[in-house]
């Protein structure tokens, strides 16, 4: 539009100036003139137009070469921050290394010290069944009213030859059968391959201080793989059970305390399990080292419930924050239990005192409809998986799980 203006203004003015020849010099003098004016501006205008798009063309040269300059600057900073990125990255990575090496190390040698001591102390048992004179003490007593010294050597032996394997079982949210949390079981296995399940050893290793090697190696297990997950940024709880025996191991326990304390990284993503039993007899002792264990960060678990005439918020301040009860008791052993409230009014009290349910034991679909009538919000059992073995194949069904469901953090 305004190049017709301007254009427009050029003629009109080219023809007055031709007109006013016309009447001087007359017709041809006048066209002659009038058409080198309109020559004459047609230039001056096209090198004007020339001028003005050279500069706009410098303009527009001189703003590509700031934003080239930018870019390049821009490159040269982010090429320096990925190479600090992943310098990071590989001291992160050697630290982590080191760090898992270093509890390698820590784990196996406590577990050699205490397979060590039970080696002896089994070697001590059996002379003294060997023995004609009536056997004293309650390591002896036991084992003579047990007449099961084969078991003791199995599991003796599954310990220092490290045939400790990892299952986990997932706990999954209601109702939307979401993985949430992963419990790590522990199994032992004989030197032909036979899985022996936690209530046949537990009933030998207990009396014969075995649990606290037992507790040792899934500890290192279930570090191994929460390193592994949280490597590869995932939000994973392991729920890791420690029996009642290691949680009063004078021996042990400051040494496990210890080693927590210097990994405190590993809070969130571990839940540390106890028995009611456990706890129960913890006493005053007992109950400080699981205060200590909280305040490191660890989320504290209790399972085997069987009474439900608990100080709620006594284990609250202490540091517990979930509670398994079986689907069994919830359903139709309240009252056995001694709770002072209904299985629908559970919940309720539990979340006023800063405590989760989890309902376990969960294996068919009408128990499922029940607990939704209670309101839980988690649950475990052969409905929702049964416990695997932890192979390769596993970690990768793991690592899938976790990658199509987030898990929520422990605690």
């Amino acid at each position: 539009m305004t190049r017709a203006l301007i254009v427009a203004t050029y003629l009109m003015a080219c023809a007055t100036a031709a007109t006013a020849i016309f009447m001087v010099a007359g017709l041809p003098t006048g066209l002659l003139t009038g058409v080198v004016l309109v020559l004459g501006c047609t230039q001056i205008h096209a090198g004007l137009g020339r001028r003005r798009d050279k500069r706009v063309a410098d303009r527009e040269i001189a703003g590509l070469k700031r934003v080239s300059f930018h870019f390049e600057q821009a490159l040269t900073d982010t090429r320096a921050k990925m190479d600090d990125l992943s310098k990071a990255i590989e001291a992160k990575t050697s630290a982590q290394n080191k760090k898992i090496v270093a509890e390698l190390q820590v784990l196996e040698t406590l577990m050699r010290e205490f397979a060590s001591k039970v080696s002896n102390s089994a070697k001590k048992e059996a002379a003294v069944e060997r023995a004609p004179v009536p056997r004293q003490g309650p390591a002896g007593a036991y084992i003579g009213a047990l007449g099961d010294a084969p078991m003791l050597e199995t599991i003796r032996a599954s310990l220092e030859q490290n045939r400790v394997d990892l299952y986990l079982q997932p706990i999954v949210s209601l109702p939307q059968r979401k993985l949430r949390f992963y419990e790590a079981l522990s199994r032992l296995r004989s030197e032909d391959g036979k899985v022996i399940m936690p209530e046949q050893y537990i009933k030998v290793a207990a009396p014969a201080g075995l649990m606290s090697v037992v507790d040792n190696l899934l500890l290192f297990r279930c570090v191994q793989i929460v390193r592994r997950l949280t490597q590869k940024q995932r939000d994973v709880g392991v729920f890791c059970n420690i029996s009642g025996d290691t949680l009063t191991d004078t021996e042990f326990f400051p040494q496990f305390l210890e080693y927590m304390h210097h990994n405190r990284d590993l809070a969130g993503h571990i839940v540390f399990e106890f028995s009611q039993d456990a706890v129960t007899k913890a006493g005053a002792p007992g109950e400080a080292n699981l205060t200590y264990l909280a305040s490191l960060g660890f989320a504290l678990s209790m399972d085997h419930v069987t009474s439900l005439a608990l100080d709620f918020a006594k284990l609250k301040k202490i540091g517990f924050r979930y509670i398994k009860v079986r689907a069994h008791t919830l359903a139709y052993g309240m009252t056995g239990a001694q709770a002072s409230v209904a299985a629908e009014d559970l919940k309720k009290l539990l979340e006023r005192n800063g405590l989760n349910l989890i309902a376990e034991r969960v294996e068919d679909e009408k128990t499922v409809v029940q607990l939704l009538d209670y309101g839980v919000d988690y649950a475990q059992g052969y409905l929702f998986g049964e416990p695997r073995a932890v192979r390769e194949e596993t970690l990768k069904a793991v690592e899938r799980d976790a990658a199509v469901v987030p898990l929520r953090k422990a605690g």
